[in-house]
């Protein structure tokens, strides 16, 4: 695992995994979250999403493990992440992770992070913090 040279405005290396509707019915089970909308793609295809969507934890996960491939122990030992979900992911979507130091200081080092769909679309973002 390396970890980055950390100076402001050094992007991380993006990280990019396809959601698969068996990777959601995994992580339900992992979790004990089996609300219909990930599971069920009948219920789902009656909502507003039109059927059934990742759970945003799964898609945090991914944030998690770009930071991990970033800052190794470091982050394991001491980050933090601050999101706001914006969009959902479906089956099928290629979900990039990218992420930029943003601060740096004898404390912590701050990032900015996000992750989209291959349409563009913002799936969450926010920040993360580690300590040095």
């Amino acid at each position: 695992m390396e970890v980055i040279d950390i100076a402001v405005g050094v992007e991380l290396a993006p990280l990019t995994r396809t959601i698969t509707q068996d990777q959601i019915n995994r992580y339900a089970d992992a979790s004990g979250d089996h609300n219909p909308l990930h599971i069920d793609p009948g219920f789902a295809s009656t909502t507003r999403f039109g059927g059934t969507i990742a759970h945003g934890m799964l898609v945090l996960a991914f944030v998690s493990e770009m930071l991990t491939g970033a800052f190794g122990a470091r982050w394991l030992n001491s980050g933090k992440l601050k999101v706001r979900f914006r969009g959902a992911a479906r089956p099928g979507d290629a979900v990039t992770c990218q992420g930029r130091v943003a601060e740096t200081s004898a404390e912590r080092t701050t990032c900015t992070v996000q992750c989209s769909n291959q349409d563009g679309e913002i799936l969450l973002s926010g920040d993360a913090e580690v300590a040095p």
